[in-house]
């Protein structure tokens, strides 16, 4: 199990694994497996209910937030597109969170699929993970004046509903949003692990797998009373002085 998944926070690559485990296409080979049984997001779900315990709550979420965030492709591979607002060729992730910042849903998708198109699937497979869902946050690119048949749709398909967190135009610079924020802190978690800094995956299904291995980090972490938000520049030691 260890063999079959990246090294802690560094994520070595796959030729990289210690010569006395496996062989590097044994571990990968099992990492595949498991991805496809569903073994990843089983572990991922029973740690998700086993720290929602830990930090007082109900095993289900009720509510969650939604967004995207756009990663650099460095590889290639399928569903590879161009984010014109971002400006970046890759993939998009899409996920969706609980007031913890823990996943419900992810869904992986080409970097120019809109917000509002992916919402539907993320808000789904939510729902089906977890059935008490029955609010989401989320922002504009999700239902703006332009279109917000995501609201209809998801009351209607899942019976979520769907709040639009938007920031005033008359403040200018940073500001923290009520409930947005979460979801960011869910993405930079993932983004602290040095796999996820880009996308690295050629196929889609392994990069939603990484982002299942990367949360599983995270909860396994807290769970154990570490730290889950150091940055994996952190944790190499610095150069000793002679």
């Amino acid at each position: 199990m260890w063999a079959s998944r990246p090294s802690g926070r560094s994520w070595r690559q796959w030729r990289e694994v210690p010569h006395d485990l496996v062989k590097w296409w044994v571990a990968y080979r099992w990492f595949r497996v498991l991805a496809k049984d569903g073994t990843w997001q089983r572990i991922h779900d029973g740690l998700h209910a086993r720290v929602r315990n830990e930090e007082g709550r109900a095993a289900g979420p009720t509510a969650c937030a939604l967004d995207s965030q756009s990663a650099q492709s460095a590889e290639g591979g399928e569903s590879i597109s161009f984010d014109k607002f971002k400006h970046c060729r890759g993939r998009k992730r899409h996920l969706a969170a609980d007031t913890l910042g823990f996943l419900c849903a992810r869904q992986v998708t080409g970097a120019g699929t809109s917000d509002r198109t992916a919402g539907r699937e993320v808000l789904a497979e939510a729902r089906r993970r977890h059935p008490d869902l029955a609010l989401a946050w989320a922002d504009g690119g999700y239902a703006n004046a332009v279109d917000n048949s995501l609201i209809a749709w998801a009351m209607e398909n899942t019976g979520i509903e769907v709040v639009v967190v938007k920031r005033t135009d008359d403040v200018k610079g940073f500001r923290v949003l009520p409930r947005r924020w979460v979801i960011e802190r869910t993405n930079a978690w993932i983004s602290a692990h040095r796999r996820m800094a880009r996308e690295y995956e050629r196929l889609v299904e392994c990069s939603e797998a990484m982002i299942d291995l990367a949360m599983i980090d995270v909860m396994a972490a807290r769970l154990a009373g570490g730290r889950p938000w150091r940055h994996w520049r952190d944790m190499i030691p610095a150069p000793s002085v002679t």
